[in-house]
């Protein structure tokens, strides 16, 4: 039986967030009533001419920047002919041998990987190679109903990066990892929400299988219609599997393009795929070539930390784990957040504040589905929370109970813990008392505790709070309890 290799690109499409339209002063936005964002430019009608979106170009020039790109001096826009329904003037404006992007590289982060591909990470540390990012107009959306096709042209002409990668993704796991490691790096950069529920973030793959020790890629197969990114895994997986199925039983694969059914989970034929001749490709007559050193120059200094810059710095100024501070700065909200927190109170350990977020916080929030941007306790009261620990005011425990009811409240963590009298007693002399008491009690835990059993330690210590119902400071009781035994 042959043994084939996979070979895997991606086509993601990422619609910037603008205030208005690639090529006219329509307003970009996702939700309005359908077609009342429309004028004669994007909607193709005779005689209308583009200009060009600034804000776009500056967009796509920046994520450039944090993918590694490099920006040609001069950009051009091409047209892109084709006949289909949503395209209003029977050709899409784009670029094609002059785009604003080439090269760079998405880098795949370890917390980016499905969960159940994270201990078994083939190529720890890889960066997938981009071909280009080109920006162009997206096209209208058509919805599909049992006999008929409705089109909402308020999409056509939103500003649209396309973010092409070598074909140098090996399995669906990569893909997977791929497009999350994108997707935060976009949302960082502030450059496009990257919702795939919104359709703001859609993406093609491109996948082909070869034999072992055969140089020349195999048939190209395009999949369409994956829309989310479970789907892109499930949808290569089972491709993979039909490629090695018509390959082992003779058959010759052409260069097609598939259709992802995610409720049958499989795939079905649409068309042959056309190649670029197909899409008789000219300069657009109505833009003229684009210079780029100035526009280069004004976003070099707008490129933001990127996670996994972050990640390291957290490692490094916080001293989280490099799990903790993965998690931390997946995302940018999540990353401001503990930020805040940490600055909140510089005497509380930044170490602890991670473990209360990721162990605590972040456990709460995903039961009840919400995201950091929703959470009713701010950055600052858990801060205080951690600092009441830490100074042994109250014990673990009580802080957990603290916290449950600062989730649900909006109380901050001294008016919770006032209320409840959680407070613990830290008066040496009022704990020296009951330790007495304890210690004349139970001359043989003393002899225990003398003869070198360090556990009975804990045993004074849990009776001491006993005894003060809760409120005693337990750091301060054991160390009262090794001063009167042990000298």
């Amino acid at each position: 039986m042959p043994k084939y290799i996979v070979t895997i690109g991606l086509e993601v499409h990422a619609q910037l967030t603008t205030q208005s339209k690639m090529f006219c002063a329509c307003p970009r936005e996702f939700g309005a009533e359908p077609n009342t964002h429309t004028c004669p430019t994007c909607l193709g009608l005779p005689g209308a001419l583009p200009v060009l979106n600034e804000a776009a170009i500056e967009k796509t020039i920046l994520t450039g920047m944090m993918l590694g790109c490099e920006t040609p001096p001069i950009v051009k826009w091409d047209r892109k002919n084709y006949f289909y329904p949503d395209m209003p003037k029977n050709y899409q404006i784009t670029q094609y041998d002059l785009p604003l992007c080439l090269g760079g590289g998405v880098p795949l982060y370890d917390l980016a990987y499905p969960k159940d591909a994270q201990k078994s990470i083939a190529n720890p540390g890889k960066v997938v190679k981009l071909t280009r990012i080109h920006l162009e107009e997206d096209v209208a959306k058509s919805t599909h109903h049992d006999k008929f096709t409705t089109i909402d042209f308020n999409r056509a002409g939103t500003p649209l990066m396309e973010i092409v990668s070598d074909p140098d993704i090996d399995s669906a796991e990569e893909a997977f990892a791929y497009l999350t490691s994108l997707r935060q790096i976009l949302i960082y950069g502030g450059v496009s929400d990257a919702d795939m529920e919104k359709g703001n973030l859609r993406c093609d793959v491109n996948i082909s299988l070869r034999p072992e020790g055969q140089q020349e890629l195999g048939s190209k197969i395009e999949l369409k219609n994956l829309n989310s990114m479970s789907a892109v895994r499930r949808a290569i997986k089972y491709e993979i599997e039909r490629q090695t199925d018509a390959l082992d039983r003779g058959e010759k694969l052409i260069q097609s393009t598939r259709r992802w059914d995610d409720d049958r989970g499989e795939t079905t034929l649409m068309r042959t795929k056309e190649d670029a001749h197909d899409y008789r490709y000219l300069p657009d007559p109505d833009l003229i070539p684009l210079r780029t050193e100035s526009l280069v120059a004004r976003m070099r200094p707008l490129v933001p930390e990127l996670p996994h810059e972050k990640r390291a710095r957290f490692e490094k100024d916080y001293g989280c784990s490099a799990y903790d501070a993965g998690v931390l700065a997946s995302e940018r909200e999540l990353a401001a957040w503990y930020e805040t927190a940490v600055g909140a109170d510089t005497k509380v350990p930044a170490k602890k504040i991670a473990n209360w977020v990721i162990n605590d916080l972040l456990g709460v929030l995903n039961e009840r589905g919400l995201n950091i941007t929703e959470c009713s306790v701010q950055p600052a009261a858990l801060s205080e929370l951690v600092a009441s620990v830490e100074s042994g005011k109250i014990s673990n425990n009580q802080a957990k109970e603290v916290f449950a009811e600062m989730f649900e409240s909006g109380k901050t963590a001294a008016e919770i813990i006032k209320a409840k009298g959680f407070e613990q007693v830290s008066d040496t002399g009022a704990l020296e008392a009951i330790v007495d008491q304890i210690l004349a009690a139970n001359p043989e835990k003393v002899a225990e505790v003398k003869g070198g059993n360090e556990k009975a330690m804990n045993w004074f210590t849990g009776q001491a709070m006993k005894a003060s119902q809760g409120k005693a400071n337990p750091k301060i009781v054991t160390e009262i309890v090794r001063q009167k035994v042990l000298g």
